[in-house]
């Protein structure tokens, strides 16, 4: 399941150690952040965990949050919420071929 790919584990890493790699987009919800960054990082498996126009979501499980705290609450910061937690994250993921971009949307719950 992607939710608990090496591959989504790899672009969030990369985000996290190459923030001039990613655009943001304006948050529209408190607890969602949507980046992307460019197709041209290699990513493994990449046709299905960022279909092309197509939208990939999955659960992560709650193994992957608690392996992957530190990470998660990094991308967390850049939300809106006011409550410093969270028990579900979902993430989106998507290949965007006209903006030559993989994007990642972050839900928080």
């Amino acid at each position: 399941m992607a939710s608990n790919s090496d591959s989504i584990y790899y672009v969030l890493t990369h985000m996290n150690t190459h923030p001039e790699m990613v655009t943001a987009e304006p948050i529209k919800y408190t607890n969602v952040i949507t980046l992307s960054i460019p197709d041209t990082v290699k990513v493994a498996d990449a046709d299905i965990y960022f279909p092309d126009q197509k939208l990939m979501v999955n659960r992560l499980s709650p193994d992957f949050v608690a392996k992957n705290g530190d990470l998660l609450d990094y991308f967390y910061r850049f939300t809106a919420q006011e409550i410093p937690n969270y028990h579900d994250v979902w993430v989106t993921t998507s290949h965007i071929v006209k903006k030559n971009a993989y994007m990642v949307e972050l839900s928080y719950e």
